[in-house]
């Protein structure tokens, strides 16, 4: 992979990740879906998810953490599948970018929404802390949905 600048306020990197990110949870074509999680994580690439507060509040009661952890392509390509299939397919939402993106050394902050399909207000949101390789892939994508 060739080596890419990391994200900062001088450049459009983040803000081209920020975009290529959301664009893949929209991503009908499934091996079109893949590449892209390809090229946007690196192969030990992790995704983790606060889950939903039920989720927590269970977890807590049996004295353990509950965080949903997608780890490596087939894994990332599969969490992506699944909200893809549940949120995007059937024709009702789809997700856009919420706002600038904030960089601090390698990591890019982004703000992401969940609206009606052809529009409305937003249905869901949430926040995505991507910690970034050299090569300008995601190594790290903490997400917490609001």
């Amino acid at each position: 992979m060739e080596e890419k600048p990391l994200p900062d306020k001088k450049n459009s990197a983040a803000e081209e990740l920020a975009d290529r990110y959301v664009a893949v949870w929209n991503e009908p074509d499934a091996g079109v879906r893949r590449k892209a999680v390809e090229e946007l994580w690196t192969a030990d690439g992790v995704h983790l998810l606060e889950p939903p507060e039920e989720v927590v509040k269970r977890a807590a009661e049996l004295d353990i953490r509950a965080t949903f952890e997608a780890r490596g392509h087939a894994e990332l390509v599969r969490r992506v599948a699944r909200a893809y299939d549940e949120f995007v397919a059937p024709g009702q939402f789809e997700f856009r970018r919420d706002g600038a993106v904030a960089v601090v050394r390698d990591m890019v902050k982004l703000r992401w929404v969940m609206i009606p399909a052809g529009g409305g207000e937003p249905l869901g949101s949430g926040t995505d802390l991507l910690l970034v390789s050299p090569d300008g892939r995601i190594t790290t994508d903490y997400q917490f949905v609001d």
